[in-house]
Parts: structure tokens; C-alpha cells; sequence
């Protein structure tokens, strides 16, 4: 499809068919008609963590993907992309703690009525000893909650889920995860934005877009287009190796898997070989995928410090039971939060409440279960028909549905779907961030390509970041997404005040 020996183009190779992959394919067409992108994609559809996955004619996310920003550039390629395939889906979920549910984002009156007078009293106690003697250093997550909210409300709604979440104790997150994912809110002002009406934050969103056919349908569409414009987007394609002369980068050695030959890509059958490599030359390059998998397949390899470095960067893993009910939607909500440690399952999903055009039969339900792990744990090893016993039987233990209504069910697992925010992390990227940035042709991007939390249109900003950069432009990708002010996750809204709490997704 390209000609390396048209010498007024420019040959950009994008490693990963994500949000962030495809957005600076999409990008560099749409600011040129010189640069040809070819992405990338090792897995067999585009989209990454944002992919809708479909079984027996049901459709479901890899966890729930709200399509809110507030950044235009990102609102106006959704529409561009999409148009009017997005459907206005107002937003209802709810925790699920101490075998009540509590409505989310927090309601005053009723986490009160279910929380109990005597203990709301001593969440008030607990949060003015924190004022009047908060942690003078707030590095781990912990302490950030605990200085704002007080070590009560901390306990009810925040350690026992976080340790569900990432799998390791609270206190080992840093501060700055936080203060990323949690409105810099007090426990006073939702307090007396409750009482008295007021509020001088942004408002809760009550409702957001989401494509009908799932967030898939924005990433499928987007790689048509690509691919219309002359772009190339192959599947099952694995970057191996990535080849450099000093600090400037020649080409990239894959690996092209046959659909079907070898079941998963990177999987081989019993006796079997796998493809040859093919070298893929470029001009220059946008990666998104995973740092610790990036800085390994370099070739030279980087200095010594930078792979030890990339060692450091850890990950949490994800796998989504979803069950097909013999009976139309046994709750309204989106999704809810499971606090409670007794089941294992982290967060249910409704996907009929996201769209009815992600199932099929009126007469029937979707549910997403969802389960946060580790590649090679008790969880991640488990039986796809044990997986979803053990996620039948938990439905049945919150009220939710019988296990006996379940007839059909497909198991997802996706590794390294949340960079972990530990003690080593942030000294370990400041060290791969410096020496990528020695790579003159180079560019990172999206949520694992920068190893941070971010949420899909903070992906797809640093992927049109870094298209520009390409372009010949200069921006700070890895500033993307640093202020504490951008998430929802803990604002009061106007019109119903409430109390929000920490969410995954």
C-alpha cells in the first residue's frame, strides 16, 4: 500500500488499535495529506480495553465506558466519527455495602438512613480530627482520603473496595492516583452543599453519550476510516522487536498470526511454529503499547537503569463474567459497586441500561460481572464454567437474580487493564519518560503507553498530542491528565446534592 520510494511522504507506524493508536492515525490524516499511518493491532479487533466483545448476538464492554469530556478536540471527533449513532443514556448506579445498597454518587439522607445516626456521627467526629490534625505529608492514597474525608468514611467506602481494586493495601498507592481520580472535595462542602443547595464545583454529569452498539462502534468506525483515507490497519499483527540506530528509530519486526491458526495471537498449538517476523519501516513512530513491554522489545536495549526501571512498572488485570438471564433486566441501575469483601466481584454491569441494542432478546437480561485479578492467580486460572458458577452464585448472594435464571455466559480476561500507581512507580517512569525522550522519531501515548490512569478521551488527547508532535509541533504529552481538577469522581451536584465516591473505569 506504500511506496517508501515516494520520497514526500512520511510513513508513520502506530504500535496498538486502542483509543490512543487509532485517535493518532485519525489525527495525522485529518492535519495531513502526507503522513500515511499503519497501525499496529496484536489482538484480533480494534479498540483495546474500549472494545465492545459480542457472543451469541450479545454485546458487552470491557468494563463500562462513559463517552463525557471536557476536552472539544476530543467531543468534536466523537461526533465526527460517530455522528448520530450516540444515544443519550442517563446515568443510575449504585454501592453495594454491608448488605444494603446505597445509591452512588452518595445521597446525604440516604446513606444516613442506612448507615445509621450513632455511626454518622462518628464519620462528622472522625473528619474534624483529621481537620484539626490532618497528615502533614499526604503520599499514599490513605493519607489524601483520610485529610479530606476523615478515617471513618475512608473505612466505610474506601479502603475495602480500593484493596479489591488493585489488589494490594491502600496505604502502598500514592497520593497522586488520587488525586487524579477524586474531585479535590472536603467532606464540609458536599456537607453543606447538601443542606444548603450550594455548590461551587462542576456538576455531577446526570446523564452521558454512548454509542448504541457499545464503544467498540466509535473505535470499528474509526479504523474504516483510516483505512478509506489510504491508512492501514492490521490485526493480529504483534510488534516483536523495535529497531534502533542511536537515538532514532528504523523499523519495528512483527509477528502476523492467522486468524483461527493459532487461536489467541502469541498462543501456539502443540508442535506448531510460529509465523516468521516481517520488518515494518517507518519514518516515524506512535506507541501505545505497555512501557514494560515497549523498553524489553527495544533493539539495542536501553541502558541498564531504564530496564530496571520498566521492571518496576506493575499492573492489575481484569476478566468479566457475563451472564445471559432467562429474564428481562433484574436491576436499572448502569452499573454497581461491590464494597462488600465477601464477593470477590468488584463491579456488575447492566448493558441493556447502557443500550438495548446490546442484546439481541427483549425478553432477557446482559450482566456484566466483573472481577479484578493478576495473570496466574486463583481468579485468572480459573475454569471458564468455574468462573461463572462462582459469578452466578454471587449474583444470587446480592438479591440480584437466581442462579438458575442464568443461561449462557461468555468469559473475557484482559491483562494490564490498570497501571498501578505503587511506591516504585513514579521513580520509575521519570526514568523511561527521559529516556524516550532521547528518541528523536518517538512518540508515546494513550494509558499504558503512559503508564496513567486515564480515562478514554485523556488517551485519545495524548495521541493527538503526539500526531502533532509528528507533525512537527511541540507538546508535553506526558503533561496530559495531571491536574487534580478534570474527574468527576467526588463533585456535588446542584440540583440533587450528593456525596460521590471512588469509582473504577
Amino acid at each position: 500500500m506504500f511506496d517508501m520510494a515516494e520520497t514526500d511522504r512520511t510513513r508513520v507506524a502506530i504500535i496498538g488499535g486502542g483509543p490512543a493508536g487509532l485517535t493518532a492515525a485519525y489525527e495525522l490524516q485529518r492535519r495531513s495529506a502526507t503522513h500515511d499511518p499503519i497501525v499496529l493491532e496484536g489482538g484480533p479487533m480494534v479498540g483495546g480495553i474500549s472494545r465492545t466483545e459480542s457472543h451469541d448476538g450479545y454485546r458487552f464492554d470491557i468494563g463500562g465506558h462513559r463517552f463525557f469530556t471536557k476536552v472539544g478536540e476530543v467531543e468534536a471527533m466523537w461526533k465526527e466519527v460517530l455522528g448520530g449513532d450516540f444515544i443519550t443514556v442517563p446515568r443510575l448506579s449504585r454501592i453495594y455495602y454491608r448488605g444494603r445498597y446505597f445509591e452512588y454518587p452518595l445521597r446525604l439522607f440516604n446513606a444516613l438512613s442506612n448507615i445509621g445516626v450513632y455511626e454518622s456521627m462518628r464519620i462528622v467526629a472522625s473528619y474534624l480530627k483529621w481537620q484539626i490534625r490532618p497528615h502533614r505529608q499526604e503520599e499514599s492514597f490513605e493519607e489524601w482520603v483520610m485529610n479530606r474525608f476523615g478515617g471513618r468514611l475512608y473505612m466505610h467506602f474506601f479502603r475495602s473496595y480500593t484493596k479489591k481494586v488493585w489488589g494490594i493495601d491502600p496505604k502502598e498507592i500514592r497520593a497522586d492516583w488520587a488525586a487524579q481520580r477524586i474531585k479535590n472535595l472536603s467532606l464540609f462542602k458536599a456537607v453543606w452543599s447538601a443542606l444548603a443547595g450550594s455548590n461551587d464545583t462542576a456538576s455531577l454529569i446526570e446523564e452521558f453519550q454512548y454509542p448504541r452498539l457499545g464503544p467498540g462502534m466509535m473505535w470499528e468506525r474509526t479504523a474504516e476510516l483510516v483505512q478509506a483515507k489510504g491508512g492501514e490497519v492490521r490485526l493480529n499483527t504483534e510488534v516483536v522487536r523495535v529497531n534502533r540506530e542511536g537515538g532514532r528509530v528504523t523499523s519495528l519486526d512483527v509477528r502476523r498470526w492467522p486468524v483461527g491458526g493459532y487461536g489467541e495471537p502469541g498462543r501456539l498449538a502443540p508442535g506448531e511454529e510460529p509465523p516468521p517476523l516481517e520488518r515494518v519501516e517507518a519514518d516515524a513512530f506512535v506507541n501505545s503499547m505497555a512501557l514494560r513491554d515497549l523498553i524489553h522489545r527495544i533493539d539495542p536495549p536501553p541502558p541498564p537503569e531504564v530496564i530496571a526501571a520498566a521492571d518496576l512498572l506493575r499492573y492489575r488485570d481484569f476478566l468479566i463474567v457475563t451472564l445471559v438471564l432467562n429474564k428481562s433486566d433484574p436491576f436499572p441501575d448502569n452499573w454497581i459497586y461491590i464494597h462488600s469483601p465477601k464477593i470477590r466481584c468488584g463491579r456488575i454491569q447492566n448493558f441493556r441500561a447502557w443500550s438495548p441494542e446490546m442484546l439481541p432478546d427483549p425478553d432477557t437480561a446482559s450482566i456484566g460481572m466483573e472481577y479484578f485479578c493478576q495473570v496466574g492467580d486463583s481468579l485468572w486460572t480459573m475454569s471458564d464454567e468455574d468462573l461463572r458458577a462462582l459469578a452466578s452464585r454471587e449474583l444470587e448472594a446480592l438479591g440480584l437474580a437466581p442462579a438458575s435464571s442464568v443461561i449462557g455466559a461468555a468469559i473475557i480476561r484482559q491483562p494490564k487493564a490498570y497501571p498501578v500507581y505503587d511506591g516504585d512507580y513514579k521513580g520509575a517512569l521519570d526514568v523511561i519518560q527521559a529516556w524516550l525522550g532521547t528518541l528523536e522519531n518517538f512518540q508515546t501515548a494513550g494509558r499504558n503507553g503512559l503508564h496513567r490512569y486515564n480515562n478514554q478521551d485523556h488517551s485519545m488527547l495524548s495521541a493527538m498530542l503526539a500526531a502533532r508532535n509528528v507533525l512537527g509541533e511541540k507538546h508535553d504529552v506526558w503533561g496530559v491528565n495531571v491536574e487534580r481538577s478534570y474527574h468527576e469522581e467526588f463533585q456535588v451536584k446542584r440540583e440533587r446534592p450528593a456525596l460521590d465516591a471512588p469509582a473504577v473505569g
